[in-house]
């Protein structure tokens, strides 16, 4: 809502002039109709009738050349159940629902010609699709096509949008690879591309770009994150919710101070979170949830002064949580849960903000994996389902009693599975009377797995 309600005074700024008299148009609220916020919609110009083009040869020339590319438009839109299209009639394309007229200015600032400075169709439930033709709009500033069903992909010819700034195409149909001709808009500093079903890598070029907002979540994107990652000036970058695999790149430790939110949660990450991590000074959003990312975590992630929200949840990370993570002074909420933490601070302990540890290896805590027989097979069970083949001997972090492991091994495997398990762990502690910090590999091929990993 108050996105809607800036973008509506600033286009009402931008379309008041001495001479905006009109008939047809006028500032109205609720394109998308009931089921959402709407957008906002702005007619205005010098009209005696809907069919009446504004007065004056280069408008008329601009106008007209709007009206082309908006009909052309209309004409591959196959549904509009709130009627948005009805209003698109006649040459006075500033009558228009959802299009947005403004005075264009010359070198010296004075208004010359109106111009459709911006297009917000959010929320309208219009299915069809994106023409080439909509590149004649070349004084295109804001577009916004939220929560319809447009489909297809975005055509090349956008890269002549040469005034766009904000391109929002989210939460449609549109698919196939990432649109390059995006990267090609030279202005262009929004865009949000989530909710729709993008697939395949995503260009390098990307994070070279001079934007402030990227938005590539709940796509299909499948390629390894660019190692550039890192190049990128955006404040909010959200990767959320693809099969992204592969590290984290290290170049993210060298991004600038701009960046405030960083989302990867529900990806197919790999390999340790980076130590670069501490450089992001102003961060106050990291979520690497739902991956599998492993080792322990980097010292410098203390050093995220303004973090808020950080969530670690659903990964293999492991060791101590660091005391100086829970003395983080602006943190918020803290979620380390279904992972492989022994433990924590008493600073931790006595944190009075959101703070969920559940289903870890911390001793003498409830709701941990190894917490009683019942949890121990259930939370195994669980590990065991979004494990991968190399991953299974988890289960024994921080047992070190022959028999609660062989009790646990008898509650999960079948005996024929088990019994090369056990023989190998019970082998394993005949001749290790004790546990030492490290890991040790057992050698498990006949279980069907590469290795196996006890941590202790």
């Amino acid at each position: 809502m108050d996105k809607i309600l800036i973008l509506a005074i600033f286009w009402f700024r931008l379309i008041v002039t001495e001479a905006a008299v009109s008939v047809g148009g006028g500032i109205g609220v609720g394109v998308g109709g009931s089921g959402g916020g709407g957008g906002v919609w702005v007619g205005g110009g010098i009209s005696t009738g809907p069919n009446t083009p504004p007065a004056g040869a280069p408008q008329v020339s601009k106008l007209n050349a709007a009206y082309i590319a908006l009909q052309a438009w209309k004409s591959a839109i196959t549904d509009d159940p709130n009627g948005i299209l009805k209003t698109w009639v006649g040459l006075n394309v500033c009558a228009y629902k959802g299009v947005f007229c403004a005075d264009s200015q010359d070198y010296m600032g004075r208004s010359t010609v109106q111009v459709v400075a911006a297009i917000d169709l959010n929320h309208a439930d219009l299915q069809g699709v994106l023409v080439k033709q909509l590149s004649a709009l070349t004084d295109l500033s804001l577009f916004h096509l939220n929560s319809n069903r447009f489909s297809g992909t975005v055509p090349e010819s956008f890269k002549e949008f040469t005034s766009l700034t904000e391109l929002d195409l989210s939460n449609n149909r549109f698919s196939g690879p990432f649109p390059i001709t995006v990267l090609y808009i030279p202005n262009l500093k929004y865009l949000d591309l989530r909710f729709n079903s993008f697939s395949g890598p995503v260009p390098d070029d990307l994070f070279n770009k001079q934007l402030d907002a990227i938005f590539l979540n709940n796509n299909q994107f499948d390629s390894e994150l660019p190692q550039n990652l890192g190049n990128s000036p955006a404040s909010v970058i959200n990767l959320a919710n693809n099969k992204f695999c592969g590290n984290i790149p290290f170049s993210l430790g060298y991004v600038g101070s701009q960046v405030k939110e960083i989302l990867f949660l529900n990806n197919q990450l790999t390999g340790c979170i980076p130590e670069g991590v501490g450089l992001w000074s102003d961060l106050q959003v990291l979520d690497v949830s739902s991956n599998s990312l492993m080792g322990h975590l980097p010292d410098s992630i203390s050093c995220l002064s303004q973090i808020e929200v950080l969530n670690l949840a659903n990964n293999k990370l492991s060791g101590e949580l660091p005391d100086l993570v829970c003395e983080l002074r602006s943190l918020l909420n803290l979620t380390v849960s279904s992972n492989f933490f022994s433990g924590f601070s008493q600073d931790c302990a006595n944190l009075n903000i959101g703070f969920d540890f559940s289903y870890n290896c911390i001793p003498g805590k409830e709701m941990q994996i190894f917490g009683g027989a019942k949890q121990i097979s259930i939370g195994c069970l669980s590990l065991i389902e979004r494990s991968n083949d190399v991953d299974l001997p988890h289960l024994l972090v921080l047992l070190s009693q022959n028999s609660v492991i062989l009790g646990l091994l008898d509650k999960i495997c079948q005996p024929k599975v088990c019994s090369g398990l056990k023989q190998s762990w019970q082998a394993y502690t005949k001749n290790n009377k004790s546990f030492s910090n490290g890991s040790i590999e057992v050698n498990c091929h006949n279980l069907g797995w590469k290795k196996m990993e006890i941590f202790v």
